[in-house]
């Protein structure tokens, strides 16, 4: 079947990308008979571009005008079998659209179904700074990807995925689709962590859901078969920059060459100085900042960052860049940049113990996990801490 989009985009020349043009027909689909001047509202766009995509859609057949604008037998074939829709759950498409943060029924049920699945994950590695969002946060992500219509059938990727977004998004689908076989997007994880990544691949497994994984070390350069393949991503990265503008910087590389692409990205609450300092690798990226959402994520025991963080919406533009395309070979993680080694007396025995990045204990987890070498006792107190 033609493309449609890319043609009407290439006549009409719209600055906002493909992307633009498909929600004005998605938003056609779900409330035919809108108006122009509602579909403008909607799409953030003026009331004369919206009038000529519409006009290039009716002269290829996808629309008629009739009492505001319709969809064609032709129109919903494209939309349902080349965009997959079809067999979507549309009430439930459409209460996602209009109450997004709703305690639907479907979203309390999937909540029930993640919550011991979320539990059973892997302990977090916080030497990679690994940090791991509650289910309520996940959900909200994968309902995040709905509004933004970059759900249904895109090729979403997981930039970094200790949160276990993919999972969200899978079982989502499954509460949109009665045969998640019908549906026909894909969604690929990429982590350096293979304990992350076989855990994922078992549930994937077990629940029939459309995720593959990769094991990739963001250091290394992109391998070329994930070069300009998705339409959207999600990462997490670590809190420094060196670690945001690498995990951003593969992403866009994975990213298909196209204005209008979303990039989520979860990231800490930081310093005017600090945010600053990441608007300007947004420019130098040739991103935009669509939407900032503070306090949108919710963490299990991050209290260095106050368990939480802000979600902040990107989009490409027609000269996004990535700024890392070799190897990258710096200091990345927090405790590469700052070096910390904190002393812990057993509160048995009252030895003390060292855990830092250079110590035998990196973490405290590791020394709970392991217990005193002394007694094996594994409650420890914080008794100083040394910045070197």
């Amino acid at each position: 079947m033609c493309n449609y989009i890319q043609k009407i985009n290439r006549n009409v020349k719209i600055e906002e990308g493909n992307k633009a043009i498909e929600n004005i027909l998605l938003n056609i689909y779900f409330k035919e008979g809108i108006s122009t001047k509602e579909l403008a509202r909607n799409n953030l766009l003026p009331i004369p571009v919206v009038a000529a995509i519409k006009r290039e859609f009716i002269k290829d057949g996808l629309l008629i005008q009739d009492r505001g604008v319709r969809l064609t037998r032709e129109g919903r074939d494209f939309i349902e079998n080349e965009l997959g829709f079809k067999k979507i759950n549309k009430n439930l498409y459409m209460k996602l659209l209009m109450e997004p943060w709703k305690e639907h029924k479907e979203i309390i049920e999937i909540k029930e179904e993640l919550n011991t699945i979320f539990k059973n994950r892997p302990q977090v590695d916080v030497t990679i700074d690994q940090s791991k969002c509650n289910v309520d946060t996940a959900i909200k992500r994968a309902v995040l990807c709905v509004k933004n219509h970059n759900l249904i059938g895109k090729k979403i990727l997981c930039v970094g995925d200790d949160d276990l977004i993919s999972i969200a998004l899978g079982f989502l689908l499954k509460k949109l689709f009665n045969d998640v076989s019908d549906c026909s997007t894909s969604i690929t994880v990429m982590d350096i962590d293979s304990r992350i990544l076989n855990y994922i691949e078992g549930i994937a497994v077990e629940k029939a859901l459309p995720i593959k994984c990769e094991e990739l070390d963001f250091r290394r350069q992109l391998p070329k078969e994930f070069r300009n393949q998705f339409d959207c991503f999600f990462t997490d990265p670590p809190y420094t920059l060196q670690g945001m503008n690498l995990f951003l910087s593969r992403g866009i590389e994975a990213l298909k060459a196209e204005s209008g692409l979303a990039i989520f990205l979860s990231y800490a609450h930081k310093s005017p100085d600090f945010e600053l300092a990441m608007q300007k690798c947004f420019v130098n990226m040739g991103l935009t900042v669509s939407e900032i959402t503070v306090r949108f994520n919710t963490y299990e025991g991050a209290g260095i960052i106050g368990n939480t963080g802000q979600m902040i919406i990107l989009k490409t533009t027609s000269i996004s860049k990535t700024l890392i395309e070799s190897s990258y070979e710096g200091a990345l993680y927090t405790g590469e940049l700052k070096t910390t080694v904190r002393s812990y007396k057993c509160k048995k025995c009252g030895e003390i113990m060292k855990v830092g990045i250079s110590e035998k204990f990196k973490t405290i987890e590791d020394l709970k996990s392991k217990g005193c070498y002394k007694c094996n006792h594994q409650v420890f107190e914080l008794m100083k801490k040394t910045s070197i």
